[in-house]
């Protein structure tokens, strides 16, 4: 075994907690910015559109991609259920179902991890490296998690804009 090969052995579980830490002080509560929401919504669809205009000639992928996409729109849906919100003197916030906003995203860095060490192993043999949108799994990860933070990102828009019509109306 080479030396690279255990230096990516050993720095996976680093990448993977200092994300899952990064993703854990992303999902408490939070400041609604208007423009953070307008911003994620944009980012989140172009995330879905983008691989769905490749996959014109492969309809299984673009089947997993759509049902990502729905699944991720369901589960947007029951978090949002579960997501506090709060109108406070100091401004609007937001406390989102960490553990669920979490293992969303945790499953589609697993499956860019999955991908990296694919294409590191396929080094210096006669195999093509896979892209992004040629597994249907890759595509319904990115779908279930795009779709979701999409979700996300357009409720507390309309959230947003009810509590703007609410002041307006007072």
């Amino acid at each position: 075994m080479s030396l690279t090969t255990l230096a990516l052995i050993a720095l996976v579980p680093l990448l993977i907690w200092r994300i899952h830490s990064r993703l854990k002080h992303q999902m408490t509560r939070q400041r609604s910015i208007l423009s953070r929401h307008y911003t994620g919504l944009f980012v989140f669809v172009v995330m879905i559109l983008i691989p769905a205009s490749e996959l014109g000639d492969r309809p299984f992928q673009l089947a997993a991609l759509a049902a990502g996409a729905i699944g991720g729109i369901a589960l947007g849906s029951y978090g949002l259920r579960r997501t506090r919100f709060e109108d406070t003197p100091e401004g609007y916030f937001f406390t989102p179902p960490s553990r669920m906003g979490i293992l969303v995203a945790m499953v589609l860095v697993a499956r860019v991890v999955y991908l990296g060490i694919e294409i590191y192993m396929n080094q210096g043999s006669n195999r093509p490296n896979p892209r992004f949108t040629d597994s249907p799994i890759t595509m319904l990860c990115l779908g279930l998690t795009a779709a979701y933070f999409a979700t996300f990102s357009a409720a507390l828009m309309r959230w947003r804009q009810r509590m703007r019509k609410e002041i307006g109306s007072s």
